[in-house]
């Protein structure tokens, strides 16, 4: 395989899909080493009222926290993966190379970057850690309320220099906002929508679902190996997470298309588990920060390209919600050589002007 294509392929696996397995650190990063660690929640509660007698999140952070003469954190920097992914998905030379270097936009000399597995996502708890369906029926709401106890419980952070995410932390990252109103200066969801999800949105989400759920080989959750309802759940996500216009360009005949599909699913096949893809999927089920943008009162910009599949521009749902966020902007990236559909959020190269614009828009006054 050419550099080129390993760098497509590398590309298209930070769209919604990171391998699940312990992330490789970045050989050769010029930032300071990741470190990782755990922390476990005794009787944790989710919204269901169901509640885990212990919940264990993993994390790795990237820098060491300082504080403003008022005793805050204020260099820190919370970002978190989208569906199926992991924190340790972003220490990529893509994302990491390209932010975390020095004299870089997030600079790991200068800030405390927080990298989290979200609940249900890679080394924290999750159903096929042996629970199965018998794991709570977790809600984004939950993910972000545990990620608020790791942060003031276990890291000692108080206060967030920068709030983002990506797809599913995109949307993390909105319900941040008006969860934790005071809790940071600025905002970034990438490749994300504020509002309920519904439309081809939700039916691309429940083909997925039911692809597990409808197999006789799901065994309600009791599988000894991966059903075949997997690989027919990866069939409607991967076209949820497409690019044609890229994926044009990689395959341009019959033959490349299918072996570029092939490789993809098998891929995928390799590093999910039908459980977890279940309960991912399921976990946005009651999303909907529509009613609380106006309690949004840091700074925000979000992200989106128009070649996104997910969040298509011609909804126009952006450009009517930003409307209702007190310091709001919304930015469309335009398609082009450059853009990767909805992985675009992964592509700093390509958004990394606006968030140097939003780092000196909400710079803390002395």
């Amino acid at each position: 395989m050419s550099d080129a294509k390993l760098i497509h392929v590398v590309t298209v696996g930070l769209l919604l899909l990171a391998l699940v397995a312990v992330p490789q650190l970045l050989v050769g990063a010029d930032y300071p080493t990741p470190q990782e660690g755990d922390f476990q929640i005794q009787g944790f509660e989710f919204s269901s009222g169901e509640v885990l007698p212990e919940l264990n999140l993993h994390y790795a952070t990237i820098g060491q926290p300082q504080r403003d003469a008022s005793g805050s954190v204020s260099n820190a920097v919370l970002i978190m993966h989208g569906t199926t992914g992991y924190g340790g998905g972003f220490l990529s030379e893509r994302f990491a190379g390209e932010l975390f270097g020095p004299g870089q936009l997030l600079d790991g000399e200068r800030y405390y970057i927080i990298l989290t597995d979200a609940i249900g996502h890679g080394q924290s708890s999750r159903p096929s850690d042996g629970l199965q369906l018998e794991f709570p029926r977790y809600n984004y709401d939950d993910m972000v309320r545990a990620q608020y106890r790791l942060l003031t419980e276990h890291l000692g952070v108080d206060h967030l220099r920068l709030v983002m995410g990506t797809s599913m932390g995109g949307m993390h990252t909105w319900v941040w906002g008006y969860t934790y109103p005071d809790f940071m200066d600025a905002l970034m969801p990438l490749a994300s929508a504020p509002v309920e999800i519904a439309g081809r949105n939700r039916m691309i989400r429940k083909m997925i679902i039911d692809s597990i759920r409808d197999d006789p080989e799901w065994n309600s959750g009791e599988y000894v190996e991966q059903p075949r309802g997997l690989i027919a759940a990866i069939h409607p996500l991967i076209f949820m997470v497409s690019s044609p216009l890229q994926w044009q360009k990689e395959a341009p005949t019959r033959e490349q298309a299918e072996a570029f599909l092939e490789a993809r699913i098998q891929r995928y096949a390799a590093a999910l588990d039908a459980n977890d893809l279940v309960y991912q999927f399921d976990s946005s089920r009651d999303y909907d920060p529509s009613p609380h943008l106006e309690g949004i009162i840091a700074p925000l910009l979000a992200i989106n390209s128009a070649d996104d599949q997910v969040n298509p521009p011609e909804l126009g749902i952006l450009e009517r919600e930003i409307q209702k966020v007190p310091r709001g902007r919304f930015v469309l990236l335009p398609i082009s050589d450059e853009t990767r559909g909805h992985g675009t959020h992964s592509i700093p190269e390509i958004w990394g002007p606006y968030l140097e614009e939003l780092l000196a828009e909400s710079e803390p006054s002395e």
